[in-house]
């Protein structure tokens, strides 16, 4: 809104120039939505206290996970308001792009919202069922993926991570594929919230990852010179990733260890299936597996722990997923969640080497 009111006033005020460049933009919508967010947080806190809206925690979880039960959850929303405002603000709204994201993110937040509640009435935390929250998942993902390939004509080529010259044209194909990557990276990302601050900062590398990806594919010269696959409008896209990066960082300073605020679904679902979706309109897809590789990790391991019990009655590893596992092995949270950190940083630069090791 800012963006819009006040560009057209750039030939009457020189200053106002500045707006034009998505780099000053990010830095502003970063600012405002780490500013949002601080703020959101203490109200939030409270509101929910006093309503007793807290966690509730599963009987299959280690032990030492119980006294975190009645923590305030469905802390999310504090990432999607300050997500959401610094965005309409700061973004150019008549790139259909910025709406695309916000569409992924609100509804898969709102999924998430509708299974915390389940859980906050239910207790011992049943909420959807899995089929009902995959279909739901599938459906908003569908909308989309139509709207972009099916009406804008979105390039249905392939981007391969270190190969400069191979580029397989999916076709059709490339719908059921988007959704997949949308609802995949969805799914992995509430799988990782599991401890204090553990997804959230994987979030905030990956975010920051795609921030340079989206930068790079909206600007002409750079991917030109870098050889990726140019989308005009998708810079855009960087203010978003800005700002996802900054709402997650303060909500990190309420949901870090102890954890005064938990994420619940309606931040987990929302900010993975929005990763995916940044990754699907950078046409950098499969470098969401290596700057991801925390959330694939994750989620492999609970899809092997599932199935070679089923096969052979006994467990690959002591729990999952696997930051479980490294807690049942003795691991302190702490450590746990550090690590996992470091691994992320260490695989979103990995991700970023492939702009230029192509």
């Amino acid at each position: 809104m800012i963006y819009l009111l006040l560009f057209p006033m750039r030939e009457h005020y020189a200053v106002l120039n500045v707006l034009r460049y998505e780099t000053f933009r990010s830095v502003m919508a970063g600012l405002a939505a780490l500013a949002l967010s601080l703020a959101l947080g203490p109200a939030l806190i409270q509101r929910f206290r006093t309503a007793h809206i807290g966690q509730t925690i599963r009987t299959v979880v280690p032990q030492n996970h119980l006294k975190k039960a009645g923590t305030p959850t469905m802390g999310g929303l504090v990432i999607l308001a300050s997500l959401l405002l610094a965005t309409l603000l700061l973004a150019n709204l008549r790139d259909p792009y910025i709406w695309a994201v916000l569409f992924v993110t609100l509804s898969f937040g709102a999924i998430g919202l509708s299974d915390d509640l389940l859980k906050l009435k239910r207790g011992q935390g049943v909420g959807l069922s899995g089929t009902n929250k995959l279909f739901w998942q599938f459906l908003c993902a569908f909308v989309v993926a139509v709207m972009l390939f099916g009406f804008m004509g979105f390039d249905t080529h392939l981007t391969m991570p270190f190969l400069k010259n191979v580029h397989p044209d999916l076709g059709w194909v490339y719908v059921p594929f988007a959704m997949l990557v949308i609802v995949g990276c969805s799914n992995a990302v509430n799988l990782t919230d599991g401890l204090d601050g553990l997804a959230i900062g994987p979030v905030m590398t990956v975010g920051a990852c795609y921030w340079a990806f989206t930068y790079v594919a909206g600007n002409l010269k750079f991917s030109s010179y870098l050889g990726v696959a140019h989308v005009p409008g998708v810079g855009e896209v960087a203010i978003f990733c800005a700002a996802l990066v900054a709402s997650s960082l303060g909500f990190l300073w309420y949901n870090a260890y102890p954890a005064s605020m938990m994420m619940g679904d309606v931040g987990a679902l929302a900010l993975g299936g929005a990763l995916g979706m940044v990754a699907v309109l950078a046409k950098q897809e499969l470098a969401l597996v290596i700057s991801g590789a925390v959330f694939v990790v994750e989620a492999a391991s609970t899809i092997i722990q599932r199935y070679y019990y089923k096969m052979t009655h006994r467990r690959f590893f002591r729990m999952a997923p696997l930051h479980h596992h490294f807690e049942l092995k003795g691991w302190p949270e702490t450590i746990v969640v550090v690590r996992f950190w470091i691994v992320s940083i260490v695989c979103a630069l990995l991700a970023l080497s492939t702009l230029k090791l192509r």
